[in-house]
């Protein structure tokens, strides 16, 4: 089960869970379009819509994929929303929008999923998080707060997991940096979005197989590359000293932002 895997990473890791074996069950907001994503897959994938907002929502999503393919072995909560801005710029609509979908959907998912999952004593919960899951984004304090608020709970339910004896029962955080989907695309032209644009660029590619390493050697948390994230950690643990270089980050970042606009304007001419 793959939400928000109607395009970009979601569809490559459903396509890859398909190539591994998997019948896969692509969810959507939009549910014509994971129907055709499915299909572009094969047999061994099959779509429906999804607004993963809603908890009867996911556990009828839950049902359906255990009534077609007979057990919940999987499930990767990717579905997300970015709109970046200083929260004081965005209306209430928006910022309920971002809360509603990458925090209560991550807890929508995962505890669907855990329904089958606990009764079969095994399965595997994937949250794509991203970096901002780790230390807060400059022009992304609604996304931050609400990829934290994911990352908080999926690291507490994974420990409750174990308290509960269902060890076989997995939830792993996949937190990279920025990763060309076309969420990201949009917003080459826009200066708040700047910061996603300040680290290491990833393919969906890229972030689908360590997704499905993951599979065989699973972590609770795996940071894309690691090396930013111990260094993001680091400058966490001083927010004086964060605050007075987010100036410095932010001019960098749209410097790349800038040329990556550049290069794919050219791409398109």
């Amino acid at each position: 089960m793959v939400t928000g895997g109607a395009r970009g990473l979601g569809l490559e890791i459903a396509r890859r869970l398909a190539d591994r074996g998997h019948l896969v069950h692509i969810t959507d907001l939009d549910g014509a379009l994971a129907a055709r994503a499915a299909e572009s897959l094969g047999p061994r994938a099959f779509g429906s819509a999804l607004d993963v907002r809603s908890f009867p929502a996911c556990r009828a999503a839950t049902a359906r994929t255990v009534r077609r393919t007979g057990s919940l072995e999987v499930w990767v909560n990717n579905a997300g929303v970015l709109v970046p801005g200083a929260a004081w710029k965005q209306d209430e609509r928006t910022r309920t929008l971002m809360i509603e979908v990458n925090a209560n959907g991550t807890i929508n998912g995962t505890v669907a999923a855990l329904e089958p999952m606990r009764e079969a004593g095994r399965g595997h919960i994937i949250n794509i998080i991203s970096m901002t899951g780790l230390v807060p984004a400059p022009g992304y304090a609604l996304y931050t707060a609400s990829k934290q608020a994911a990352m908080g709970f999926s690291l507490a339910t994974a420990a409750d997991l174990r308290l509960a004896g269902l060890g076989g029962i997995e939830i792993s955080c996949v937190c990279p940096d920025g990763v060309w989907t076309p969420m990201l695309f949009d917003k080459l032209e826009d200066p708040d979005a700047a910061v996603s644009f300040s680290g290491v660029m990833f393919s969906p590619e890229e972030v689908a197989a360590e997704v499905m390493g993951l599979l065989d050697n699973p972590v609770p948390v795996l940071t894309m590359p690691k090396w930013r994230a111990a260094l993001l950690r680091t400058f966490n643990l001083m927010p004086k000293l964060s605050l007075r270089f987010a100036p410095h980050v932010i001019a960098h970042a749209r410097r790349r932002q800038r040329r990556f606009a550049r290069q794919a304007q050219a791409k398109r001419l």
